[in-house]
């Protein structure tokens, strides 16, 4: 039976572009970061930024404030763990069939001689 977690596609979503993940590592060292300076520093235009910025606000992975004329982003409260479960799970599921067929040349490597 497939399991279907709703908001698990608006999380890896926001993971497939190299922009936003890497705006999540710049807020995961503890800045406070404004839209203005997240662009700046990846040599973005502002609207660019705030396209990504707002897929991120979207999934819960970032929060925005604004004080006056500034936007500022902060890591949000979504964790990513449904995310981590399916991928441990993914990855559980390989293991498991490399290791059969591992199994299996190990069976037939005496048969083959």
């Amino acid at each position: 039976m497939v399991q279907y977690y709703p908001g698990m596609d608006s999380g890896f979503s926001a993971l497939a572009a190299g922009t936003r993940r890497g705006i999540l590592e710049h807020l995961g060292r503890g800045e406070v970061a404004s839209v203005s300076d997240l662009a700046f520093a990846f040599g973005m235009t502002l609207t660019g930024m705030k396209k990504h910025v707002q897929v991120l606000e979207n999934a819960g992975l970032i929060t925005t404030q604004k004080l006056g004329r500034v936007r500022s982003c902060t890591l949000g409260p979504r964790r990513l763990d449904v995310e981590a479960a399916w991928i441990q799970g993914y990855r559980q599921m390989l293991e498991g069939r490399l290791d059969s067929l591992g199994e299996f040349l190990e069976r037939t490597k005496g048969e083959s001689t």
